[in-house]
């Protein structure tokens, strides 16, 4: 292929971002352009067009376009989603309802649960069962599988999840149903809970298999859209698509799997991280991603972001664990700590400040984006404070509306409590760097992590406003700013690797393992790996296998992943994967039971191939044309100190070797950094802009 050009796109909440590379020069190109939440396919079709012009380049000439995207995420939390119907086991129409019976406030006495995405009256019964250990209890009833679907055809389902109990650990019966749905109602989009995740945990099986189906006929019309559109410009590539997990697959592995692009786009930030982190020296990385909607924050050690199986969406309450609906797919593990650069500051109930979940989206917009909003914002604070500029917004394209900003936060905050539209800027930054600290602490220490000796690097648009103040509630030493952080997510997509994760379910006791029929069934998931990175123009040698297996001790409900080796495999080593399993369980608990049996619970394998390698000091590479100050402004840092007169730096004209004494402003035109007072920063190699905080030893 010797098409030049590869871009990646990343639809955020308030913008789309775009990051091309010139494969001939190495260069790297951005833009920016508002997300059209009707149709998320214009705006990415705009942005294409605004780059591909900008540069010079011809449509003809993109080889790749790699594409991350909310639309999943945003179907379920705004429910409009496709109608579906689910089809289970005789007596287990109820387990959305039932769940785990796990309460996330055990004293809250009008507790609210999510809404289940199936009504009662959609879910369907079929006598049938399937044992624990895979084998026949009751055969399926074909005839009353025959007359249910008949049923659903009836009605304006568009979907139908089939989970039946046990068929992970033999899909027989729901494969014989999907053949069924298939027959009778040809119409209709089947999903099986075999396919989606076939593994323990009746009800997150269930759940995930719904959500696939609820979203994959939207998916499917907004793919087609965006790749006819795409075919319209000329570009007549194929479309790949970000996986939650950090990988990047063709566009008909995506279709038939959306519901694993749920974090699309926060996972290419992290990806992103993990690689500027490692370019500047730092492998133990906080990434902190700051957007328009949500900010989340990632542990990276060593150079590898955190990963888990459990994820939640589309919670009730936004930061309580078990409100939401459960998902059991391979993820980056990110957790939310706190609102974005649009979402909404108001009082509550008590008559204290509160920030979010309540977005101002991209339409209209905060207040100063003079588009009708009359909403505070975080933004909108961000501007009264000094810390953003209204004639240098997204490089002087957006013109804020300070004004406006002052009187959105007046009406909503400052004359309720009787104070300034300052003092109620500053109180809106200060709740949302709090309430941010807070969250990112207890994850850490979730996680069994000590972050002190971390550096922070932050990403998104709104990221390196907050990173200094938040990275100082924290206690950490430093923090990496990379050029066009505001565009990271999108660059990440261009240096993660094709890959995909396979899962197979099926616990049994570590001492009753059968090896051979281990290999035998790790080989299939293999095998199907290696024709899906054919598939997509991977070479077979360059492709990277790895095995995972998550265990715990017999009695246990929540299990330890574990990598083990092609070598422990084909020796049966069971006391190497009895190692391997209490290394990563002291690692997460402190502490190991010798003397308690383990069970597998389900296998992982991964293949992938290679990483894509772009030389960032190199695409990053600036000329300069001017003076590196562009003037000085005044900016707030609190009530003890209040507005400063602080330097304003143009991030495109410092090189490397530059070096500051805060406080400073560092525009560029998808984010601005704020330096605090007492604190010193230069430019690195690689053209990251790296403050050592004040108090760090």
């Amino acid at each position: 292929m010797n098409e030049p050009y590869r871009v990646g796109v990343d639809i955020g909440g308030t913008f789309t971002d775009l990051v091309m590379l010139d494969s001939r020069s190495g260069r790297l190109f951005n833009e920016k352009v508002l997300t059209t939440p009707q149709d998320p396919s214009v705006g990415v079709l705009e942005g294409m067009q605004k780059i591909l012009d900008a540069y010079g380049a011809k449509p003809s000439e993109v080889r790749h376009v790699i594409h991350g995207t909310t639309l999943v995420a945003n179907a379920i939390i705004e429910r409009r989603g496709a109608k579906v119907a689910l089809i289970t086991t005789a007596g287990f129409r109820d387990v959305l309802e039932i769940g785990t019976e796990w309460r996330y406030d055990t004293y809250d006495l009008f507790i609210e649960m999510p809404e289940p995405l199936v009504p009662r009256r959609w879910r369907y019964e079929v006598p049938e069962r399937i044992g624990p250990a895979g084998n026949i209890l009751t055969d399926l009833d074909e005839q009353a599988a025959v007359e249910v679907v008949r049923q659903i055809a009836a009605t304006d389902a568009e979907a139908v999840a089939i989970s039946l109990l046990h068929g992970f650990r033999n899909p027989v019966h729901e494969q014989r149903v999907r053949d069924i749905v298939k027959r009778e109602a040809p119409h209709l989009v089947v999903c099986i809970s075999s396919d989606v995740m076939p593994e323990i945990d009746e009800y997150e099986r269930t759940s995930t298999t719904i959500c696939n189906a609820y979203v994959l006929p939207i998916f499917e019309r907004y793919l087609r859209r965006l790749t006819d559109g795409l075919h319209r410009m000329g570009i007549d590539k194929d479309l790949y698509l970000m996986l939650s997990d950090g990988g990047t697959v063709h566009e008909s592995t995506a279709v038939s799997h959306p519901i694993r692009l749920v974090q699309s786009g926060p996972a290419g930030g992290v990806q992103a991280t993990t690689v500027i982190g490692s370019l500047a020296g730092a492998p133990d990385v906080l990434c902190f991603d700051m957007g328009g909607t949500t900010a989340k924050a990632c542990l990276i050690d060593a150079g590898e972001p955190l990963r888990t199986t459990e994820f939640e969406v589309a919670r009730v309450y936004r930061f309580k664990r078990g409100s939401g609906l459960p998902l059991r797919i391979p993820v980056i593990e990110m957790i939310e700590t706190g609102a974005g650069g649009g979402s909404i500051a108001q009082l509550d109930h008590l008559g204290l400040v509160q920030v979010g979940p309540e977005s101002s989206s991209a339409d209209p917009g905060p207040a100063c984006y003079g588009r009708g909003g009359k909403w505070a914002t975080v933004t909108d604070a961000d501007l009264v404070l000094g810390y953003l500029a209204a004639d240098s917004f997204l490089g002087g394209d957006m013109q804020l509306d300070v004004q406006a900003a002052k009187q959105a936060l007046t009406e909503n905050i400052a004359e309720p409590l009787g104070v300034s539209a300052i003092d109620a800027a500053w109180a809106v930054h200060e709740t949302v760097n709090e309430n941010m600290a807070q969250a990112a602490s207890i994850h850490a220490l979730e996680k069994a992590k000590n972050i002190a000796g971390y550096a922070m690097l932050p990403i998104g648009g709104a990221g390196p406003v907050h990173a200094c103040n938040i990275a100082m509630k924290l206690s950490l030493p430093q923090v990496i700013c990379p050029l066009s952080a505001g565009v990271a997510s999108a660059l990440g997509f261009l240096v993660s690797p094709t890959a995909f994760t396979f899962v197979q379910g099926g616990v049994v006791p570590l001492g009753e393992l059968e090896f051979a029929a281990v290999r035998e069934m790790l080989d299939s998931m293999e095998g199907d790996g290696r024709q899906l990175l054919l598939a997509a123009g991977i070479t077979a040698e360059t492709m990277q296998i790895e095995h995972v297996v998550a265990m715990r001790y017999v009695g246990q409900g929540y299990d330890v992943e574990a990598q083990i080796n092609a070598a422990i495999l084909a020796a049966s080593d069971r006391e190497a994967m009895r190692a391997a399993f209490e290394s990563a369980y002291r690692t997460q608990f402190g502490r190991i039971e010798p003397n308690m049996p383990v069970e597998i619970v389900s296998w992982r394998v991964t293949v992938a191939g290679p990483r894509p390698s772009i030389d960032l000091t190199a695409a990053r590479a600036t000329a300069v044309t001017g003076a590196p100050i562009k003037g000085n402004r005044k900016v707030y840092f609190g009530p003890a100190m209040g507005f400063v007169d602080v330097p304003v730096y143009d991030r495109y004209q410092l090189q490397p070797g530059n070096s500051f004494d805060g406080p400073g402003i560092f525009e560029e035109r998808e984010s601005t950094t704020v330096v605090p007072p007492g604190a010193t920063s230069r430019i690195d190699t690689a053209l990251n802009l790296v403050i050592d905080l004040p108090g760090a030893a």
